[in-house]
């Protein structure tokens, strides 16, 4: 190796470590604040505690509440990801093998999705759901996070199904099997790296959603953990220990999600990237 390729490989690890310190930094800032007190989170946020008090993670362990909570998060978010995973493949898989009078301008149209704001939907949003009865329940926030997720959904399982083989399609179809018969025993089984990349994408924005499960949930029973966290803000005062504990807690589950799924999520990014 040149003494070249060393000084790229040295500034090309170093670059990267600066990268990771941005996205750590916070990360660690947030664990270690649930063990400190208030005063220290103040004055040392990214030092360590004077001393390790278990007192505020195990306050929240112990609330009900917060099961409660994360339970909600969990059924919402897996919920969302199945409703989008269904419809978008199958929406996808349609415009990918299916030629028909305006596909090209329908799949347009489906992508402008990606450009509209979720915030500047919200009030029509909320009208809607109170009109068909479904505030302050779960699919109040199910349906509208996964109609916002089948913009992207749509594009990437389209760009995948796309590079499929197309012998493999002619070969079914000759042994007499339909459209809905291939989707289901040859298009899926081949798709887990997008399905998995979606999957993640949707779960973590569920799982992180704040403003609408603020508008349209009313009861604390209902509340998913964004929402929950709220308690710990008083009028005067919050408690930022426990603040931090919490959410320390409740990105637990996003993050063993991502990581269980991670070496798909690059593969079903680039397995429609390149044509041919």
């Amino acid at each position: 190796m040149t003494r070249g390729h060393i000084i790229r490989n040295i500034l090309r690890v170093g670059f990267l470590c600066i990268v990771a310190s941005f996205v750590l930094a916070p990360m660690l800032a947030t664990v270690l604040g649930g063990f400190k007190t208030n005063a220290e989170i103040r004055t040392s946020a990214f030092a360590l505690p004077d001393s390790w008090n278990w007192e505020f993670y195990g306050s929240i362990v112990s609330d009900p509440m917060f099961w409660r909570y994360l339970g909600n998060s969990l059924l919402i978010s897996t919920l969302a990801v199945v409703l989008t995973l269904i419809v978008g493949a199958a929406a996808a898989y349609v415009f990918a093998q299916i030629r028909f009078f305006g596909s090209r301008m329908l799949f347009s149209y489906l992508l402008l999705g990606l450009m509209f704001p979720f915030a500047t939907a919200i009030l029509p949003l909320f009208i809607k759901v109170r009109d068909i009865g479904l505030l302050d329940t779960y699919w109040a926030v199910i349906l509208p996070q996964a109609a916002f997720s089948l913009s992207l959904a749509i594009l990437l399982f389209r760009t995948f199904f796309e590079q499929l083989p197309k012998e493999l399609f002619e070969a079914a179809y000759i042994d007499g099997c339909g459209y809905v018969r291939f989707f289901w025993r040859f298009t899926l089984p081949l798709s887990t790296p997008i399905l998995a990349t979606v999957g993640v994408f949707v779960f973590v924005q569920s799982w992180n959603n704040f403003l609408l499960p603020l508008v349209v949930l009313n009861s604390r029973e209902a509340f998913t953990w964004p929402l929950g966290m709220m308690q710990f803000r008083g009028e005067f005062v919050t408690e930022w220990n426990r603040t931090l504990a919490f959410v320390t807690l409740t990105i637990v589950p996003a993050i063993v999600f991502f990581l269980a799924a991670q070496k798909y999520i690059v593969a079903g990014l680039t397995g429609g990237a390149v044509k041919g």
